[in-house]
């Protein structure tokens, strides 16, 4: 006789035989047995896990002739010995056909399947038509079949395995009875891989019946065809067939999966000239870089699924070795890490389907992964911004016991009246990231029974006179804390050289030398190094006249300390004038021109800088041809600051000239560069 592959010679002929498949078998010997027989099934699920084997079974327990509850047939099995069974096994009997739907699809074929069907079988109980890959039947062959499958002659069953269920039409699916099949478990796989090996006379390790049933990738079929072509290529060793996971890798075309171990190793280490040359060495070796990116996805799904379930999960369906290492490589990473991983990775692997040059590709993923593991989480810079103090509402400054605001700024002169004791305002914790408790359950499975206050931590020395910034505009994207502090900083030193205020080098406070309005609140030191609030005065005329000037410099001040040069230069020519309690700025340019200076954050920006000093006041800007129209309250505008972009124009040659020309003046100045 001719050998007989794997998957043919030990092709399951009972439904105890079938693996992984419990809830088909089961459902289907329990309608045997009750005689509940539908007219139409629908097997549907992934290629080599039993579908059309089951379809066959099916049909030898229907027309097997031994009667159920006999000796030779105690259950609804099919005995297997009876001429009916035989022929069906063999594929030669007369009453159950067989068709390949791929090929035999189209309306004629089904038309003379129908017609055939009207006929009683010849010899046997059932006449029955198996159809493999029905998904493939024209919508037109299906239509000619609706009617007979709707209301077939009692003698014909119809069974349709199918890898893609959801092409065939619901009017066929509501007719039938539909199976969906599973994937068959790396268990299940192996059990019977071991169990062929021992029939065959075949030595074969563990960890190399691991590697076949892994590579089946939930297929028995596929599994069984690459352990035939594992023993044809084989060492013989005592005249019997030896397999070692070694060369079935070798045949796969794969590497060992202690490889990928060391590349999550040094990308934890962040250690690039590792992962570049351990790259190089496999790439050398022959390896594709294809492949090599498939095993990494696989390897990385792997250990993400041990990070989410841990090491004994079903999500892992591999060997108990592979599990050991997926778990050591989760413990490296968080589950946020490993799923940007998995993410970079899966678009690599698709980057090298329809690329010139993979290797470039592959390496451009691999250092991809070491630099994600450099970036700062955003709830570690959300958890060093510093929140506001117990009582504070938004847009003000703290609120006192008698119901006023703190003020911005503090005199050296003013004292706390005896009438009142003295708020001590206690050193706070340091500020708590609202993510800190999930990051850390995350990580390390622990979350902290006791969350820490958020508040904002007080410098322990503070000098006599302080100013209390009320709100603190930020830039729109900060990139670490660092350089927000240090942006910051420069910001405060622009408005201090700006409204007379001095940085002390060696606290945090600012102390004013002159301030520029009123004063409603005084802040003092206590012996303990806290700072006490004293109680404002009575506000007064929101219209009262205001110090326009120092208005002017301050709003500019906060422009160019937030990169708005050209808006600043722009204000700082315009005219300024206070209509009761709102404030009108008319500049140089066009409408169109200045709504492009003055957008939103700019706006913005100057709205906080005006709530900075006490200013609640309305602010509009009023486009105008020249800025010398109408009179001018403030002070005549101030010489450009050096390194400015109206500084660095006017020091142009050119620009002297057409002055000198034009008996002209420059009065406003715009950046058009950016």
């Amino acid at each position: 006789m001719a050998y007989q592959v794997l998957a043919r010679k030990y092709r399951p002929q009972r439904f105890s035989d079938v693996a992984g498949q419990d809830h088909v078998t089961r459902t289907l010997l329990n309608a045997l047995g009750l005689g509940r027989i539908a007219h139409g099934y629908i097997f549907s699920g992934h290629r080599g896990i039993g579908k059309t084997t089951i379809a066959r079974i099916l049909a030898m327990a229907l027309n097997c002739r031994t009667t159920i509850g006999t000796t030779e047939r105690p259950t609804p099995e099919p005995c297997g010995g009876c001429e009916s069974c035989t022929e069906i096994r063999n594929g030669n009997a007369v009453d159950v056909i067989e068709i390949d739907a791929a090929t035999n699809r189209g309306i004629d074929e089904i038309r003379e399947l129908r017609d055939a069907a009207r006929y009683r079988p010849a010899r046997d109980r059932y006449k029955i038509y198996i159809l493999d890959e029905a998904h493939q039947i024209t919508d037109a062959a299906f239509n000619a079949l609706l009617k007979t499958l709707e209301e077939p002659p009692d003698h014909v069953v119809f069974m349709m395995a199918t890898t893609q269920p959801e092409d065939i039409p619901q009017t066929i699916r509501s007719r039938c009875q539909h199976f969906s099949f599973h994937a068959v478990k790396f268990d299940d796989i192996l059990a019977q891989l071991r169990d062929i090996a021992g029939k065959e006379d075949i030595t074969a390790e563990d960890g190399a019946l691991a590697l076949l049933a892994e590579a089946g990738d939930g297929s028995m079929r596929d599994a069984l065809s690459i352990m035939d072509q594992a023993i044809a290529s084989a060492p013989l060793e005592d005249g019997r067939p030896r397999l070692d996971a070694s060369q079935i890798r070798e045949l796969m075309g794969t590497v060992p999966n202690a490889v990928f171990e060391r590349l999550m190793e040094a990308i934890s280490e962040g250690q690039t000239q590792t992962v570049i040359l351990e790259l190089n060495r496999l790439l050398n070796a022959g390896n594709s870089a294809s492949q090599l990116a498939r095993q990494f996805v696989r390897y990385l799904r792997n250990v993400l699924m041990a990070r989410i379930a841990g090491e004994n999960s079903d999500l892992l369906q591999i060997s108990p070795d592979e599990r050991a290492r997926a778990t050591r490589s989760a413990s490296l990473f968080s589950e946020e890490d490993l799923t940007r991983f998995l993410q970079v990775m899966l678009r690599t692997f698709d980057e090298l389907n329809y690329r010139q040059e993979q290797r470039f590709h592959l390496e451009l993923g691999l250092i991809k992964l070491v630099h994600l593991t450099r970036l700062l989480p955003i709830e570690d810079l959300l958890s060093k911004l510093p929140a506001p103090p117990a009582g504070s509402r938004p847009g003000g400054g703290a609120s006192s016991p008698g119901g006023l605001k703190s003020s911005p700024v503090s005199t050296r002169s003013a004292t706390v009246p005896p009438s009142r004791a003295p708020r001590t305002i206690e050193p706070s914790k340091p500020a708590f990231s609202p993510f800190e408790s999930d990051r850390n359950r995350k990580i390390t499975g622990e979350v902290p029974k006791e969350l820490p206050d958020a508040s904002v931590p007080v410098p322990q020395s503070v000098s006599s006179a302080s100013v209390i910034p009320d709100r603190v505009v930020p830039e729109p994207a900060v990139e670490n804390p660092v350089s927000a502090e240090s942006r910051l900083a420069g910001a405060l030193e622009t408005v201090a050289a700006r409204t007379s205020v001095q940085i002390n080098s060696t606290s945090p406070s600012i102390s004013p030398i002159k301030p520029p309005i009123a004063v409603p609140e005084v802040v003092t030191e206590t012996t303990s190094g806290a700072l006490a609030l004293a109680p404002e005065p009575e506000a007064g005329d929101p219209s009262g006249p205001l110090d326009l000037d120092s208005v002017r410099d301050t709003v500019c001040s906060a422009l160019e300390a937030q990169g708005h040069s050209t808006a600043a230069v722009l204000l700082s020519n315009g005219q300024w004038r206070q209509k009761g309690a709102s404030i009108e700025v008319e500049v140089g340019i066009k409408k169109t021109m200045l709504g492009l200076t003055m957008n939103a954050e700019a706006e913005k920006i100057c709205k906080g800088a005006l709530r900075a000093i006490g200013i609640n006041h309305k602010l509009s800007f009023i486009p105008g041809e020249a800025a010398s129209s109408g009179p001018r309250l403030a002070s005549n505008p101030k010489p450009a600051a050096a390194g400015s972009i109206q500084a660095v124009a006017l020091e142009n040659p050119l620009v002297r000239q057409a002055q000198e020309f034009f008996q002209a003046e420059v009065r406003s100045v715009l950046d058009l560069r950016k």
